[in-house]
């Protein structure tokens, strides 16, 4: 009977643990956006993730950004069949999105002002942080549309190649400065979920 009772005692708990369980997750901070922690420049990529040219087939324009959030990976068209490819992070499960935009701004050391939506979720989160080396923004943003969303730098280089955003694809900041340098305002960004056949 003992046996019986010290069971029945440790799945209640198991109950109660699972229960409260969602509650102590949705506290938890978006391990993705940390405010003035300043980024490793030394962090090395896995060479999935690193900057190179690749056979890239499409029928987009050189010029043309493409982003697969499937493969986590920015393609900058370049003629001849060929791409520059970035690894990058993408938004978390829930908060991918797809369609076609151009980039209607571009900053460096942008300023972060999270969207009333960002803070509801993460109400931890300033209200505004200045663009520097601490700014989960990065050394350089592009503005996608008349959207929130941007392509941008980070100071969580490790971050790259995962889910964690919420909807932004983030570069390392030397990727990102380097895309920024290769493409002007109204460039056209195509963002797909699923790779193409």
């Amino acid at each position: 009977m003992t046996d019986f009772r010290r069971l029945t005692g440790m799945f209640l708990a198991a109950i109660g643990l699972t229960l409260s369980a969602p509650q102590t997750f949705a506290q938890q901070p978006d391990r993705g956006d940390e405010p003035g922690l300043i980024a490793d420049d030394g962090y090395q990529l896995e060479p999935e993730w690193q900057k190179q040219v690749v056979y890239f087939r499409t029928t987009e324009a050189p010029g043309t950004i493409i982003v697969s959030t499937a493969e986590r990976h920015l393609y900058l068209v370049q003629p001849g069949g060929r791409a520059i490819r970035y690894g990058i992070g993408v938004g978390r499960d829930g908060f991918q999105w797809q369609g076609l935009v151009t980039i209607t701004n571009k900053k460096e050391w942008p300023d972060w002002v999270p969207p009333p939506e960002m803070i509801q979720r993460q109400p931890y989160l300033p209200r505004f942080m200045a663009g520097g080396p601490g700014n989960p923004l990065g050394a350089r943003a592009m503005y996608l549309g008349t959207t929130v969303y941007r392509i941008h730098g980070t100071n969580r280089p490790d971050t790259i190649g995962t889910k964690v955003s919420s909807g932004c694809f983030r570069l390392v900041n030397n990727d990102v400065a380097d895309l920024y340098n290769r493409v002007p305002v109204g460039t056209k960004v195509v963002i797909r979920q699923k790779p193409e056949l």
